[in-house]
């Protein structure tokens, strides 16, 4: 396993290709690395997909959830009534002479 160091005598963390980032599978130095997502390493294709479905699916939930959150609020404003415009409004009575 190699390790790089941090500034820190005491401190050495191992270096990110040393083991799959899902499964945490020790990476030998004649293997393949799956990349994904630039810095993030695997030991097979089948471990990559896994976190890319993963992904998927988490990105999946965030644009729901958003887009049921603005048809909420969408929603609540229809039912009041009130809006609030792009642009200001001013009402009232205009006298011209």
């Amino acid at each position: 396993m190699s390790y790089y160091y941090t500034g820190c005598a005491e401190h050495y963390e191992p270096h990110f290709l040393d083991a799959c980032f899902l499964c945490r599978k020790p990476l030998g130095f004649n293997t393949d690395i799956f990349m994904y997502r630039g810095n993030t390493p695997f030991c097979s294709k089948d471990c990559r997909q896994e976190q890319i479905e993963m992904d998927d699916a988490k990105e999946k939930s965030w644009k729901r959830s958003a887009s049921s959150s603005i048809r909420k609020s969408e929603q609540s404003k229809n039912a009041t009534g009130t809006t609030t415009p792009d642009k200001p409004v001013r009402t009232g009575t205009v006298a011209v002479a």
